[in-house]
């Protein structure tokens, strides 16, 4: 499925560096820049209520680094990392972006950061309709998810877990897990918000699963999930505690 545009946003604290990251965004067809921000801290605010396709993000920032600010998001968007330094390929990686560019920035980097991160909005898009995760009723039981070419029936019962990983998720049941290209947005979507608790950035869990509650994790049939501050509240709520 085609996407034609994606809507940017920069993150920087060298006003300098945001505009060169602007005019970049603005000499390339099928990039849109929908705003900037200095401040790291209202950048975060804004990605809750304002979400972006593309998110353009500086990592060295006073108060609140670029890396804390990608793990403060519950549903982070494409993103592609600018840095002066190297140093930080590896934390890159563990949070799936999109590319890493160091500074200086050239216009060709930048492009081919940016052709990336179109073809990964066009394979999200590609899965996502059909649908890899089938709508199901208010009170089915099951759904359907696609694995490779084929739609599985999956009990929401059977489903202890879900994790997010890079662009796909793992649906842990009793006996298998599934590896389904889609998000964990999607899953929230579509999941019965009756039966599943997103409790971290990457897990959503069978609440009727849950066995306790220990240093900030869920045990789920002896499986430690760890608990994102974001989500403890709700977790805590769900579990009439306060």
């Amino acid at each position: 499925m085609a996407v034609s545009n994606l809507r940017c946003l920069v993150v920087d604290d060298d006003p300098m560096s945001v505009q060169i990251v602007l005019n970049c965004i603005n000499n390339t067809p099928f990039l849109t820049a929908v705003g900037s921000f200095t401040n790291p801290i209202e950048a975060a605010e804004s990605l809750r209520t304002a979400p972006v396709d593309l998110l353009f993000l500086d990592v060295e920032m006073p108060l609140l680094s670029g890396i804390e600010l990608l793990g403060m998001l519950q549903n982070p968007p494409l993103v592609v990392l600018i840095t002066s330094s190297k140093d930080y390929a590896v934390q890159a990686f563990e949070h799936a972006v999109v590319d890493y560019l160091v500074k200086p920035v050239s216009y060709a980097r930048f492009l081919q950061a940016s052709q990336k991160a179109l073809e990964m909005a066009e394979r999200r898009a590609a899965a996502a309709g059909p649908d890899a995760i089938e709508t199901s009723d208010a009170d089915a039981d099951f759904t359907f998810v696609k694995v490779d070419n084929k739609l599985v029936r999956v009990s929401f019962d059977e489903v202890r877990y879900v994790e997010a990983l890079g662009d796909y998720v793992h649906i842990v049941t009793g006996q298998s897990k599934l590896i389904v290209y889609s998000t964990m947005k999607a899953v929230e979507e579509k999941f019965p918000s009756n039966r599943f608790v997103r409790v971290h950035r990457s897990f959503i869990v069978n609440f009727n699963r849950i066995q306790a509650l220990e240093d900030n994790s869920v045990i789920v049939e002896g499986k430690h999930i760890p608990v994102g501050q974001t989500y403890l509240r709700e977790v805590m709520q769900r579990l009439n505690k306060f």
